[in-house]
């Protein structure tokens, strides 16, 4: 096996050392059950790729490229937790049939094949990765938005708070429900939330968004909040809200 081949591996086990070691000190001072509910798949989706982009920042910065590390860093830490996961991409791509000629086309089949992918398992969760944009550069913060209404909401709750305790103390934004121009979030009928991890129209927030420190950060909350809402699904039902606080401050610096 080639050096660059063993690296990689290395690299991805102590992606997911580091980041099993982050969710118990998100989880201090409670038990964990370190596998989901048998039956169950996390379908996680890095939004965009290929010829969408998505949302380019003002110094080049591609959407979809922070969306892919942080999905891949997400998918090895629930992983290493015992959950059964499918990554929808693990490349920069798109997803789009092969007859798809214009990008409207590509774009339009992309959303529709994820959907599907989505759809087509017995029992999924969805957790879609994207970045914000705002023409003012003022504005920052992780902001979580959920589908299927009681569905989704209380895990979406959750991650916003955990997001916000743990990395952005001073971020105000609440979990919403998804608009209806969201095509992914609007053609599932699982438990769905999707990310918005923060501006990459602030400039000191999108330095940290590049930062694979912080990436694995983020990895690591999200994954918290899922493997917390599952284990409170088996506990009292999907969506309870239990204990939601666990001295999430101090992860991120």
């Amino acid at each position: 096996m080639r050096e660059s081949t063993w690296w990689k591996i290395l690299s991805l086990a102590a992606l997911g050392l580091l980041g099993a070691l982050a969710v118990l000190l998100l989880w201090r001072g409670r038990a964990v059950r370190t596998a989901a509910p048998a039956g169950i798949r996390v379908v996680i989706d890095p939004g965009h790729g290929g010829e969408d982009g998505g949302a380019v920042a003002s110094d080049g910065t591609v959407e979809s490229a922070i969306n892919l590390d942080v999905a891949k860093r997400l998918d090895v830490i629930l992983t290493f937790w015992g959950c059964d996961t499918k990554l929808l991409r693990d490349a920069d791509i798109s997803l789009h049939d092969p007859d798809a000629a214009t990008i409207r086309q590509k774009k339009t089949s992309d959303l529709h094949n994820r959907a599907r992918l989505v759809n087509e398992e017995p029992n999924p969760r969805l957790i879609s990765i994207h970045q914000n944009h705002f023409p003012q550069a003022q504005y920052h913060g992780a902001q979580v938005f959920y589908a299927n209404g009681p569905l989704g909401q209380p895990w979406a709750r959750l991650t916003q708070e955990n997001l916000r305790r743990c990395l952005d103390p001073e971020n105000s934004r609440a979990e919403k429900p998804i608009s209806h121009d969201v095509y992914l979030m609007n053609h599932v009928t699982c438990p769905a939330i999707l990310v918005e991890c923060g501006f990459l129209s602030n400039p000191a927030e999108r330095a940290k968004l590049q930062d694979p420190g912080y990436q694995t950060a983020l990895a690591a909350v999200v994954a918290a909040s899922y493997l917390q809402c599952t284990q409170e699904e088996g506990e009292s039902g999907y969506g309870s809200q239990g204990e939601t606080s666990v001295l999430l401050h101090g992860m991120w610096e």
